[in-house]
């Protein structure tokens, strides 16, 4: 998983859980109508991956021009940003309930502007809403399903959110690949995420507010109810007086450190365990985008054309693999995170992603020096005036390949019956790639034949198989412990706006970076990036694996040596 939260629970919780829904259905109706929310989150942060293969094929503006195609694909997260900051004061305000309706219609709105979008700038708009709704759905769907779940299976069931979101990227990558052949696909790939939140608007109608945000408005007897439909009678007066014991403390914390963002800043950044748990928990959200991992998730099809394979079909039946990849990782770490321990979980994945980034850098880099050269009479009699401007003014063109010609601008149809022999360097417009595939060649805008593709495919598989149990899911976990109780939903919302301000950047220079720098540069790039995560991982992260809360304060107040030394009181 790559955004949104991640809920520990054992096997032992899962048992229970799949029992206690068993005997009470009820439980199961809230915990799977606000779990549909998690759904939207993975699907329409995955969706625009395929998309975005057809949007520029409909639109010559957003082909020709990568910032226009770095700002549909991130806009959404840039959006997600202030609907987090929205959908924090709306939880409190208004009730999580009202939340997840609001975000229910700005999903919807969002789908219809796409699939109607008649220019790229709608699509953006589109994207606007879709984020806010985003944004809105990670903060308010697992805080409704924990506040509405017997204690005893709260894990569990807000860890089924987080797996509805990574299946949820991965059924956008299955509905992109069904849309392939139909007309209309990508306004089809997103009107489709129209659907689920009419689902759930009208589900949630029938659904009440969480018990923990009435009792806390002094609703104390409609919490009762709902508490007595989630609960045996025999327990239900116990949890009324364990909620009114917790909001009896969470109020006493907010007079302690204040309720608005500077007063809790200034009460953290006085607190020595505090600002070390903030640097260690903004490093592992910071270093979670900085790997590399949204580039794959937002632009795998993009990835896959540059890695040889042109047809968009199978570019995007190829992304289905990582993304089906993600969700078994999140399932292995689900199994043995609290065997192996966070830390070493992270320290492992982050040395695994390093040799799969090199690896991967070095499948581009010597696909790029090994493209198919040029035929420099193909390229001039193809078409009328079909000879790309930019091969036809440079003096001599006798040391190009598939690549020069793609640097420049110009599109690329690979030679009749061999696609590894010299092909002809033509004006990258969507006529010439007609006649071009219309001669029964292959038409490459984005990539070069590779006769490594099929290596570099193994490698992303690899590199997300390796990513989604350490560095996916571990970050969620560690900020969701090494607080201090009273800061605890403090720090992880600053470490939530770090994670997604990180993903907002990587998803904004991704395609700007593989242009300037080449792909193999950028996967080098991103290994360099998570070879300086690693380091500061091991600096600054303690293990929080099975420890107290009041032990881990202790760690992080003596000072976390890495190396075991003996650290000084500060």
């Amino acid at each position: 998983m790559v955004e949104g939260g991640f809920h520990r629970a054992d096997k032992t919780e899962f048992t229970e859980c799949f029992r206690t829904t068993w005997q009470t259905p009820y439980i199961l109706r809230l915990a799977f109508t606000a779990g549909i929310g998690g759904l939207l989150f993975g699907y329409d942060t995955g969706v625009i991956s395929g998309a975005l293969l057809y949007i520029r094929e409909d639109f010559d503006s957003v082909s020709k021009k990568t910032w226009l195609q770095e700002m549909i694909v991130s806009m959404a997260v840039g959006a997600a940003i202030i609907g987090a900051a929205i959908g924090a004061w709306m939880n409190d305000s208004l009730g999580r309930r009202k939340s997840i309706l609001t975000a229910d219609i700005l999903f919807f709105v969002g789908a219809m502007v796409m699939a109607a979008a008649p220019a790229p700038w709608v699509i953006v708009i589109g994207r606007v809403f879709v984020g806010l709704g985003v944004g809105m759905a990670s903060m308010t769907a697992p805080l409704y399903i924990s506040e509405a779940s017997p204690a005893r299976i709260r894990g569990a069931l807000v860890g089924m959110n987080g797996l509805l979101i990574t299946f949820g990227q991965f059924l956008s990558y299955l509905i992109n690949l069904g849309f392939t052949q139909v007309p209309g696909t990508w306004r089809w790939m997103l009107g489709v995420a129209g659907i689920p939140p009419l689902v759930q608007f009208f589900l949630m109608l029938s659904l009440p507010e969480s018990p923990r945000w009435l009792y806390r408005m002094n609703k104390k007897e409609e919490a009762r109810e709902i508490l007595e439909k989630i609960y045996p009678q025999e327990e239900v007066e116990k949890e009324m007086n364990l909620l009114k014991a917790s909001i009896e403390t969470e109020e006493a914390v907010e007079a302690d450190i204040g309720n608005n963002l500077i007063t809790k800043l200034r009460s953290a950044m006085g607190n020595v365990v505090v600002r070390r748990a903030l640097c260690a928990g903004i490093a592992v959200q910071v270093v979670q985008q900085f790997v590399g991992i949204n580039t794959v998730m937002y632009y795998s099809p993009s990835i896959m054309q540059l890695a040889g394979y042109a047809s968009k079909v199978v570019a995007l039946g190829l992304s289905l693999v990582t993304a089906g990849l993600n969700c078994v990782g999140t399932v292995i770490s689900m199994c043995f995170v609290d065997r192996y321990g966070r830390r070493k979980m992270m320290i492992l994945s982050l040395i695994c992603i390093i040799i799969g980034l090199v690896s991967l850098s070095a499948v581009f880099y010597t696909s790029a020096k090994n493209a198919p050269g040029i035929n420099n009479f193909d390229s001039t009699h193809f078409a009328p005036n079909g000879t790309c401007s930019a091969y036809a003014s440079v003096p001599s063109t006798s040391s190009w390949n598939c690549m020069d010609c793609l640097k420049l601008q110009c599109g690329y149809c690979a030679s009749e019956g061999d696609q590894f022999q010299p092909g002809a360097c033509l004006a990258n417009e969507k006529a010439i790639g007609n006649t071009c595939r219309g001669s029964n060649r292959v038409w490459y805008d984005k990539g070069c034949p590779s006769k490594l593709g099929f290596l570099a495919v193994v490698l992303l598989g690899l590199y997300i198989i390796v990513y989604s149990p350490g560095m996916g899911t571990v970050p969620w976990i560690v900020n969701a412990e090494i607080y201090p109780l009273k800061y605890r939903g403090f720090g992880g919302g600053m470490a939530a706006m770090a994670n997604w301000t990180s993903n907002l950047i990587v998803s904004m220079t991704f395609l700007s970076l593989t242009e300037a720098l080449g792909s193999w540069a950028t996967f080098l790039l991103y290994a360099g990036c998570s070879f300086i995560g690693l380091i500061v991982i091991f600096l600054v992260v303690p293990e929080t694996k099975g420890l107290p809360l009041e032990e881990i304060e202790n760690e992080l107040r003596r000072g976390f040596k890495p190396f075991g030394r003996k650290s000084e009181n500060n």
